[in-house]
């Protein structure tokens, strides 16, 4: 059995995209990153141990690294949180520099931006940096990990790396990598209904049917608990995927190029104020309380 972790997740669906406008200017790039999730982000901060936490931005992703990490310094003096800083991380190399891996292991929390989350991955894994916060989100109860849009995307062990849009939802059509491993269990995909990507998480799940498909709409999160308990936050929507109960799947036995056929998926739409937990798989009531506070 797993052990149960310690430290709390967020994963965010995005809005617009924050990292992959090749060259714009300082303005235009604010008018467009666009902090809807500015409930979210205060979410984060009160999840931490208050204004003083310390915040690492991780701009990995993202082909505009100073501009999105200035966006989201910003985004968050705006909650008179100060204490944020920024990494601006693109090899593996870089990750474990001594002076990387030293604030990883003295922040409260860490936020992976958006953009192309095969960065992520390429950056992080079989990293040194990757394994600090993975013991510290095993280990430590207010040590919190958040990811937007492509950030939130790379924190499963299966990640959805990128996929084909085709008229029939055939096998082969999305490709798969490593992610960081933090949520060995959930498969995380964002802008989910703005970018119709509900294909492309039936494919996913129907290759890891032992997994939870979280799909992600904009202006919207899930805050995870234990590994396991998943909450709403934002105002838009979540969609869960649960193939556990498959009578049928034939993934396995068919050629690329050929049509899925999936019997007995189960759908959820998780609203705010609701839990669901991913075992035993059913719902409950959302926790109250001062770090609980929904938007």
């Amino acid at each position: 059995m797993m052990p149960v972790p310690k430290g709390k997740i967020i994963a965010i669906g995005g809005n617009v995209d924050k990292g992959t406008y090749p060259t714009p200017s300082l303005p235009n790039l604010r008018r467009k990153i666009n902090f809807f999730q500015q409930g979210i982000l205060e979410r984060i901060h009160r999840e931490l141990y208050g204004k003083t936490s310390r915040l690492e931005i991780v701009t990995t992703a993202s082909l505009i690294p100073e501009e999105v990490g200035a966006a989201y310094v910003q985004a968050f003096a705006l909650l008179d949180s100060h204490n944020v800083g920024v990494l601006h991380i693109q090899t593996r190399e870089e990750a474990d520099q001594p002076e990387n891996l030293a604030r990883l292991r003295q922040a409260h929390g860490v936020l992976f931006t958006g953009g192309d989350q095969s960065r992520i991955a390429a950056a992080f894994l079989q990293s040194q940096a990757l394994s600090i916060l993975q013991q510290r989100y095993q280990q430590e109860e207010k040590f919190l990990i958040s990811g937007t849009s492509a950030g939130a995307m790379a924190l499963g062990n299966i990640m959805i790396r990128s996929a084909e849009h085709r008229r029939i939802l055939a096998k082969g059509t999305v490709r798969l990598g490593e992610g960081l491993s933090l949520l060995p269990n959930l498969i995380i995909d964002t802008h989910f209904i703005n970018r119709r990507r509900m294909p492309r998480l039936i494919e996913s799940i129907a290759a890891y049917p032992d997994h939870i498909g979280i799909g992600l709409g904009e202006d919207t999160g899930v805050m995870i608990r234990n590994g396991n308990v998943i909450e709403t936050i934002g105002t838009g929507l979540v969609v869960l995927m649960d193939g556990r109960q498959l009578y049928e799947n034939n993934f396995p036995a068919i050629a690329n190029g050929e049509a899925l056929c999936l019997e007995h998926l189960l759908l959820h739409v998780l609203p705010m104020g609701k839990c669901f937990m991913v075992s035993p798989g059913r719902f409950s009531e959302a926790q109250q309380g001062p770090n609980h506070q929904m938007f």
